[in-house]
């Protein structure tokens, strides 16, 4: 078998993680057509067929998942490293690649950088919103933001923002026609918002504690979405019961555009944590952002 080019393996990951030529071909800067060409020509010497391609999706085969699954994290693994050759530099510098929930993005993270990357310009910072759980390696992030301290074996969680809470608020003019619940069970008979959770494609269940009792609702009404802010703005409008962060509707609730319910049923829990493969060298840019973000509260 001829051997393989570095290059034609790194196209190859581009377009089994976009899932798309396009994509692959922008995040490369090469054309799409130069990009196919580089992918049949590895299947050919490979003698095997490692993607499937139809007119709407571009899939790996089995073949093509084992390479990306096995050859996709010796090749962060290299990147990694030779990014860390620029520790050798004055400044920090690199590419620093996370994937985060839409709240934490625009409550820690874009205040953070906001701070952050005026001091240190060779430092770029790319964040894929994501309410989903993801496999970080796999996906080539360096990081992922996700609420709660529980991690998969192998990465490490560094807290970057105070604890967390849910609550459940409604708009007066809800509260004026359907009354208020006086306990978790009363929501199943009222019109509330649903979230469908991107990584199970299931409703969320509301969670709830009390003096440690724990109680899980599934809600209904006529609207679901899949991000937060559509949810908040439904909120605003009256359209239904909403369980959606304290520092998101504070505003609002000061303000009397939205009210508090079974506030007492709502405990804070753990706040945002940066997660990362604990046997990745952090680079000096990683380590710069790491410690800009930690929560020392």
């Amino acid at each position: 078998m001829a051997r393989t080019n570095l290059n034609d393996l790194t196209a190859f990951l581009a377009v089994a993680e976009a899932r798309s030529f396009t994509r692959a071909a922008a995040r490369l800067g090469v054309s799409q057509s130069a990009l196919s060409h580089t992918i049949r020509g590895l299947e050919e010497r490979l003698g095997v067929r490692l993607l499937t391609r139809t007119t709407r999706s571009v899939t790996p085969t089995e073949a093509g998942e084992r390479m990306l699954q096995t050859v996709g994290p010796r090749f962060a693994e290299i990147e990694a490293e030779l990014a860390a050759l620029g520790d050798l530099r004055d400044r920090p510098a690199g590419t620093i690649r996370i994937s985060a929930e839409e709240s934490a993005t625009a409550t820690v993270l874009g205040p953070a950088l906001a701070k952050l990357l005026p001091d240190y310009p060779d430092i770029k910072v790319e964040i894929a919103v994501d309410n989903g759980l993801i496999d970080i390696v796999a996906q080539g992030f360096d990081a992922g933001v996700r609420s709660g301290d529980i991690v998969a074996k192998d990465m490490i969680a560094v807290p970057i923002g105070p604890p967390l809470r849910f609550v459940l608020v409604g708009s007066p003019a809800y509260f004026e026609r359907h009354g208020r619940p006086e306990h978790p069970h009363d929501l199943t008979g009222l019109p509330c918002i649903n979230i469908r959770l991107p990584t199970r494609g299931g409703l969320y269940a509301w969670e709830f504690e009390k003096g440690g009792r724990e109680v899980k609702v599934r809600v209904d009404g006529q609207l679901i979405f899949n991000t937060l802010g559509p949810i908040h703005a439904a909120a605003l409008d009256g359209l239904g019961l909403a369980f959606l962060p304290e520092q998101r509707v504070a505003a609002d609730v000061v303000a009397g555009r939205l009210e508090q319910v079974l506030d007492d049923w709502c405990p804070p829990y753990a706040g945002y944590h940066l997660h990362y493969p604990s046997r990745r060298q952090p680079t000096a840019a990683f380590t710069v952002l790491l410690e800009a973000l930690r929560w020392r509260g």
